[in-house]
């Protein structure tokens, strides 16, 4: 991924996360971390990199009830969360540790 020098943080972020490869191992990174506070960050940037609205019009969950699951005090359902990963080319998966 390669930005201009003066690209801020979030939106070099925000542009590598439209990526799903980037945005798969981006993911998989956090989830690591066994913390599912960072991972509501993670998620909700994920979202805003696909677009707020737009990610909630093909998740098939209203845009309101998007930013309420992944706002800092949100506690999205598995259903909400696999919406959102399928809205955004991703799925959820697991593997052995």
């Amino acid at each position: 991924m390669t930005t201009p020098r003066d690209a801020s943080y979030s939106q070099a972020l925000e542009q590598g996360l439209t990526d799903p490869q980037e945005a798969a191992a981006y993911l998989e990174a956090v989830m690591e971390l066994e913390d599912s506070a960072a991972l509501l960050v993670a998620l909700r940037h994920v979202a805003n990199a696909h677009g707020m609205a737009e990610t909630a019009r093909r998740s098939n969950v209203g845009e309101k009830t998007l930013f309420k699951a992944l706002s800092d005090k949100g506690n999205p359902t598995l259903d909400t969360i696999t919406k959102v990963l399928h809205a955004v080319g991703l799925r959820l998966s697991v593997a052995p540790v």
